[in-house]
C-alpha cells in the first residue's frame, strides 16, 4: 500500500513547531539535529542545533519536517493546507481553536455542506490547516 505523506520546511522554528503538533495532535515524535546526524562533520557550525529530520507519527498518520537549509532565503509555505477530519464537530472545533492560538483564521469554522463543521486556518508557525468534523453522510 503506497502512503502520501506531508515534509513541511521551518525556519528554524522546526523544533518547536513539531513539539506543539505533537501536543496537539497526540503521537510520538522522533527530532534529529544535524549536530546529531552521521554527516555532523560535513555541516556547517551555525547549523548544528537546526532540524535535520522531524518525523511525527500519530493515529491517522504522519507528518515530517526539517528546518529550511537552502543557501536562499526562505520563502514560507505556500500553496498547500494539511486537512484533519474528525468524527465529530466538538472534535473538530477543540482542534481549530488550538491550532489557531496565536494564529490566523482564514474561515471561520462553520457548517457547510459537506460538514457540520469546517474551518480554515494558519497556525503560529506558518502552517494552512484546514479541519472538518461530522462529515454529512452521501
Amino acid at each position: 500500500m503506497h502512503q502520501l505523506n506531508a515534509y513541511l520546511f521551518f525556519d528554524d522554528n522546526c523544533a518547536d513547531a513539531m513539539r506543539f503538533y505533537e501536543r496537539t495532535l497526540g503521537g510520538k515524535l522522533d527530532l534529529i539535529t544535524h549536530a546529531q546526524s552521521p554527516i555532523a562533520g560535513q555541516t556547517p557550525p551555525e547549523s548544528a542545533d537546526k532540524i535535520m529530520h522531524a518525523r511525527l507519527t500519530f493515529d491517522g498518520g504522519m507528518l515530517m519536517a526539517s528546518d529550511w537549509m537552502s543557501d536562499q532565503p526562505y520563502a514560507g509555505m505556500h500553496g498547500f493546507s494539511l486537512s484533519l477530519i474528525y468524527p465529530t464537530v466538538a472534535e473538530a472545533r477543540r482542534m481549530f481553536d488550538v491550532l489557531g492560538e496565536g494564529g490566523k483564521v482564514t474561515m471561520a469554522f462553520q457548517k457547510t455542506f459537506w460538514a457540520e463543521g469546517f474551518g480554515m486556518l494558519v497556525d503560529r508557525f506558518g502552517t494552512a490547516w484546514m479541519v472538518n468534523g461530522g462529515m454529512a453522510s452521501k
